[in-house]
């Protein structure tokens, strides 16, 4: 049995987000040089993926936020650059769109080969055999394409795309194309043996032991999880057979142990852990983390994004707020939760106004403060620490009036 302050304690430790001598990551990383790339590379290979967003309202994208959230120091810009030729990444679907680790490829080929049909739009290619075509020889005689430059834009969005795009999305997701690099957040489209080295590209791995690497990759990234956590990491959907083998496989050469987490009132939670994790996990259980000055995470951070999970851990109700009408929001359209210690303690609500250089806080919430009630100082100290790491991290000054009143919202 797993006690649940062990079972956090360890989450944290394993996202990152405690002290390089339980994590055993960086924490720093200054500017965007050689050192600040390959810290930026270990936290991605420590989860197996950065998962991608287009959303910047508060003056970063999710992928740089993760980032920045573990590496104090970093180059907001070198988040937005990590995918460029000869960077050991491949963007592809993981969680989500993600950035992945190189060799992680042959783990993927049999989501390449499900996808030889658009999982949205389905035989894209058969439907547009000339557009197919015509692409295909476009990008093998100039080399890569940016989407941008494609013929026959759409005007109402994503789901309107014209042919080439669709095409180009289809290749990619097949694996005939893959995507050369981003600037300013536009992919470029190129053949994947001009993209993705030939030692990477050659090797073969069955569909069962991708399950165990993907497994493996997800657990060293949570600690310790369920297995549904872990199906969902890499989104390894209606294949419960498949994952259940796998982790008896993985259980039978003792890669990993079945645990159960405590429940205070209810049922143990069945799940999984590492050997390894299990032993950190002891020793943290008795020894209580720093006081953390605060950091802001991602809505979408890798410790986040199983609300269940988050509310389990943690007892925080992560919710997402984007695609709720503005009078129905609780929070706030893009509210980043604040970490403090190994407590969630608040969320905040951003817009970056970059002609004028403010950081506005929207709104504020602290946990415990239904009904409203005045702050604990240590709380609001992390806030306020929290937002000043992160506008100084973005270039921006914080609007800290609305954070001296104390309101909840502003």
């Amino acid at each position: 049995m797993l006690g649940l302050r062990a079972a956090r304690r360890l989450a944290l430790a394993r996202a990152g987000l405690l002290k390089p001598e339980w994590t055993g990551l960086p924490a720093r990383a200054r500017g965007s040089g050689a050192r600040a790339r390959a810290a930026a590379h270990a936290v991605i290979r420590r989860f197996g993926y950065l998962q991608l967003d287009t959303v910047s309202i508060a003056g970063a994208r999710s992928h740089v936020l993760v980032l920045l959230a573990r590496l104090e120091g970093l180059d907001p810009a070198l988040g937005e650059a990590l995918l460029a030729p000869g960077e050991p990444l491949f963007e592809y679907w993981g969680h989500e769109a993600s950035w992945i680790p190189l060799e992680l490829y042959p783990a993927l080929g049999w989501r390449r080969r499900a996808f030889r049909d658009h999982p949205w739009w389905g035989d894209v290619m058969g439907r547009y055999p000339k557009e197919t075509r015509e692409l295909r020889a476009r990008i093998r005689a100039e080399g890569a394409l940016r989407s941008i430059d494609m013929e026959g834009r759409g005007s109402r969005g994503w789901w309107d795309l014209k042919a080439a795009r669709k095409v180009a999305a289809a290749l990619w997701s097949s694996g005939e194309l893959a995507i050369a690099e981003r600037r300013h957040f536009q992919r470029s489209f190129d053949l994947t043996e001009r993209v993705i080295p030939e030692p990477v590209r050659g090797q073969r791995m069955s569909k069962a032991r991708a399950f165990e690497v993907l497994l493996l990759r997800s657990l060293s990234g949570h600690g310790w999880a369920s297995a549904s956590t872990l199906a969902a990491t890499f989104r390894l959907r209606r294949q419960g057979p498949e994952i259940r083998s796998a982790l008896e496989r993985l259980r039978r050469r003792g890669e990993i142990e079945a645990v159960a987490l405590e429940h205070p009132e209810g049922r143990p939670t069945p799940g999984w852990i590492r050997p390894a994790d299990r032993e950190l996990a002891e020793r943290l259980s008795s020894v209580r983390p720093r006081a953390d000055r605060g950091v802001l995470l991602s809505p979408f951070d890798p410790l986040l994004w199983d609300r269940a999970r988050v509310q389990r851990l943690f007892g925080f109700d992560q919710v997402l707020e984007i695609f709720k009408p503005a009078a129905q929001r609780v929070y706030g359209y893009y509210c980043l939760p604040v970490l403090a210690g190994e407590r969630l303690v608040a969320r905040v609500d951003l817009k970056a106004e970059v002609k004028s250089g403010r950081l506005r806080v929207l709104s504020r919430h602290y946990e415990g403060d239904d009904p409203p009630r005045p702050a604990r100082p240590a709380d609001a100290a992390a806030v306020d620490s929290a937002l000043a790491r992160y506008a100084e991290a973005v270039g921006l000054e914080p609007d800290l009036r609305a954070l001296a009143t104390g309101k909840r919202n502003t």
